[in-house]
């Protein structure tokens, strides 16, 4: 698995992360970060916009999902099997929303591999892994528009990121409460568990955000704040391409 992660994400980060310090005027890490950042968002667009329109179904089949756990609520067994038969006929997969989490998380862990690793060496890169076409830049230049070092946590793109992840959930929210009115009626006057989840994860995700920022490489927290800024900007333009169709 690690020599799979190794070929398949790590190295081909690692080597666009040094092609664009190396082709970028100025030798900054820290747009080589964001410019590779974005590379990725680009690359991951479709998968996003999938998870988007994905949550936008599964929110409009909210009223159906809640009158057959409603239906079965004493009988788990009936009421998945139920649930199951229904996505299955709407084509509609719960889990969906995942997978652009979880390819977030491994390449999170990839770009924090490779500052680590590029910190631990002497701020060096290790040739071994860089590709016949790609240059070895020799010592590398962590500072980040002059005065923020990526090797070490910075409290300010920490505080930047958490700040955006929070305004990005808050869109999401947004975007769900107006749907949800249009619904309201049909809906039960039970709690919305995904709502909760929302409403936890509006302040779990920016926390969590600024935990990782403050202890660990500033390097992670540009990441994120790029990523998280892409995605708002991503939402923004799917919504207005959806209100004109």
């Amino acid at each position: 698995m690690a020599e799979i992660f190794n070929a398949a994400i790590y190295q081909p980060l690692y080597n666009v992360l040094i092609f664009l310090y190396n082709v970028i005027p100025g030798q900054d890490f820290g747009v080589a970060i964001i410019a590779t950042t974005i590379f990725l968002k680009l690359l991951l667009m479709p998968v996003s916009r999938k998870q988007i329109e994905s949550q936008k179904k599964l929110q409009e089949l909210q009223p159906k999902i809640k009158e057959i756990q409603n239906r079965y609520k004493d009988n788990k067994e009936k009421q998945t099997k139920e649930l199951m038969a229904f996505y299955k006929e709407n084509k509609a997969n719960p889990l969906s929303g995942c997978l652009p989490l979880i390819v977030q998380l491994i390449f999170l862990i990839a770009i924090y591999r490779i500052l680590i690793n590029i910190s631990m060496a002497g701020l060096v890169v290790d040739v071994s892994n860089l590709y016949s076409f790609v240059a070895d830049p020799g010592k590398i230049n962590h500072m980040f528009i002059g005065f923020i070092k990526l090797t070490e946590p910075s409290r300010g793109l920490a505080i930047l990121a958490a700040t955006a992840q929070y305004f990005q959930t808050k869109m999401i929210m947004k975007k769900n409460k107006k749907e949800d009115k249009s619904k309201k009626k049909r809906t039960s006057s039970k709690p919305d568990f995904s709502s909760m989840m929302s409403k936890q994860m509006l302040y779990l995700g920016p926390v969590l955000t600024l935990f990782i920022g403050f202890k660990f490489a500033a390097g992670l927290a540009l990441y994120w704040l790029v990523s998280t800024l892409f995605m708002i900007g991503q939402q923004m333009y799917i919504a207005k391409d959806q209100k004109q169709e």
